[in-house]
């Protein structure tokens, strides 16, 4: 689809995750809405947005580390039922497990999510390097451990499809959180090591196609996977698409 004169395509490529998103541009800047601040027009929609946004932010943040091995750590007893509590804690694994390895920063993220049982949170985890049961088990130090690399996938999905699938599950329990929100105010649905956002390229093009040859050249290849909001009938915003690329 080509824009306008004056409009233009922008699309935003994260290389390290082989993925990018991106949308038409209209030469016009839309008009500015009124009303109450920070109150939305259409609260389920902007829920169902944001709940899109921070699975698309884990996976790019998955898939940039290879956080290919997922993990579960779960508490003894009666369990935790303090959001802020589990917070810390998992910090205070990080920096175990982190000390344990040698002390160089590592890469990684995890969700809290409640019990079905009612045995409060328990936190799924993942990290892009073996790290012993034994290291993971005296990093946490207050129940049970799980950890396994993910296979079962096509013959050569390699780290990134590995770490495609732990997203996956990751952002289940996150996308769980924007409909059953428990959450105190102030802290996050999910929490990442800091220093390690996959890097953001910007490209324009004055057609979608001409954006994604741009995205295709710095990869090096044509994408795997393209989604287009042409596909969907009842699209509200401005067109809109998508692209990943294999291994």
């Amino acid at each position: 689809m080509a824009a306008p004169v004056g409009a233009t395509w922008a699309l935003s490529l994260y290389p390290e995750a082989a993925e990018g998103g991106g949308c038409f541009v209209p030469s016009r800047p839309p008009a500015r809405r009124t009303g109450r601040r920070g109150a939305a027009e259409h609260p389920e929609r902007a829920r169902t947005e944001a709940a899109r946004r921070a699975r698309a932010a884990l996976r790019r943040y998955c898939a940039a580390n290879r956080l290919n091995r997922l993990g579960t750590l779960t508490y003894r007893g009666a369990g935790c039922h303090d959001p802020a509590q589990a917070r810390a804690d998992a910090a205070g694994f990080f920096r175990a497990l982190r000390d344990g390895l040698g002390g160089r920063p590592l890469p990684y993220v995890w969700v809290p999510e409640w019990h079905k049982s009612g045995h409060g949170l328990h936190l799924h985890f993942a990290v892009g390097r073996f790290v012993r049961r034994s290291l993971i088990e005296s990093s946490w130090g207050r129940g049970f451990v799980h950890i396994k690399l993910l296979g079962d996938l096509p013959v050569g999905a390699g780290p990134l499809g590995e770490a495609r699938r732990a997203a996956g599950y990751l952002s289940k329990y996150v996308a769980k959180s924007f409909s059953d929100d428990d959450r105190p105010a102030g802290l996050h649905r999910y929490d990442v090591a800091q220093g390690f956002q996959p890097r953001k390229q910007r490209l324009t093009a004055t057609s979608s196609a001409g954006v994604l040859a741009a995205a295709s050249a710095v990869m090096g290849s044509a994408p795997e996977r393209i989604w287009s909001s042409a596909e969907v009938e009842d699209w509200q915003g401005p067109p809109a698409l998508w692209a990943q690329w294999a291994a």
